[in-house]
């Protein structure tokens, strides 16, 4: 018994800190809870009110599909450059090698809000390096442009910024799935005259699909659930151009002070996500049962 008993305060906290907060927030998006009832108490439950307020809004679904246009934009693109560079890496020399995974490793461990500080700092309108850059090059319309107060730029911004800070995990992790495939696979595949797509397509993407799978999958959580980039840049505009699902929980449970209504979004954003996930999960493990 003595493991056990050493692994339970850890397992208990973290399941405090993990799951009490999850069923309070469903229990919450069953009663009426506003700013009178979190000083005094006495929240009454009000059944499925709140979900059908947040069901029957047209704002909330515009938020849904703008949400999963940021992840579907999101993803693609890490998984697409994320594999580009786990298979540059793998043809670099040694030194060249060592100065790329560096810089991930480096782009990796950057705070998040410090990294979102720096893209402010980018794209400012009149001491922004971007706009400076642009204007170099010939580009004099971006002269004091103001990147922020565009929705479609701000949305680009935060993509760039997203993707940026993502494309290191997932191409870490590939670079060192490759380093597991044999190298006679390769090399055999090469002396039949494959190219370097049919090599990726016929040897590496089978070899590593379970990877694959797995970086897919965190990626859709981690980008679905992002909320401090947009938070610390935008709060969700302007004109709710970038007002995602976890955005708008926040917003009408602190702008708006209906936490009820606002713990019911986020419930409806985890069973989303999980209608999200679901598909991709069970395809993942119907492949790996196959390859078995």
């Amino acid at each position: 018994m003595w493991p056990y008993l050493l692994v339970i305060p850890t397992v208990a906290g973290t399941a405090y800190l993990l799951f009490y907060p999850l069923i309070r927030s469903v229990i919450i998006s069953f009663q009426h809870f506003r700013t009178g009832e979190l000083i005094r108490g006495g929240a009454a439950f009000v059944g499925l009110e709140n979900y059908h307020e947040a069901l029957g809004s047209a704002e909330f679904w515009a938020v849904v599909r703008r949400t999963l246009v940021w992840t579907g934009v999101n993803v693609v693109l890490i998984m697409v450059i994320s594999t580009l560079v786990a298979l540059m890496v793998a043809r670099l020399g040694k030194r060249l090698r060592l100065a790329v995974l560096a810089g991930l490793v480096l782009t990796w461990a950057t705070p998040v809000l410090a990294a979102t500080t720096i893209f402010q700092w980018l794209f400012q309108s009149k001491l922004g390096v971007v706009n400076w850059l642009l204007t170099s090059v010939g580009f004099t319309r971006f002269d004091g442009y103001t990147w922020f107060a565009d929705g479609t730029a701000t949305f680009a911004i935060m993509v760039l910024l997203v993707v940026w800070q993502s494309v290191p995990f997932a191409a870490l992790t590939l670079y060192a799935g490759l380093t597991t495939i044999p190298q006679e696979l390769f090399e055999a595949a090469r002396i039949d005259g494959a190219t370097g797509w049919q090599v990726f397509r016929d040897v590496t993407f089978p070899m590593l699909r379970p990877l694959f799978g797995l970086i897919t999958s965190l990626e859709i959580i981690w980008v679905f659930k992002c909320f401090a980039q947009i938070w610390a840049i935008s709060q969700g505009g302007p004109d709710g151009a970038t007002t995602t699902l976890p955005v708008y929980a926040y917003q009408v449970a602190q702008s708006l002070h209906k936490y009820d209504l606002g713990s019911a979004i986020s419930t409806l954003t985890v069973l989303i996500l999980l209608v999200v996930l679901v598909p991709h999960l069970r395809r993942m493990y119907k492949h790996e049962g196959a390859d078995k």
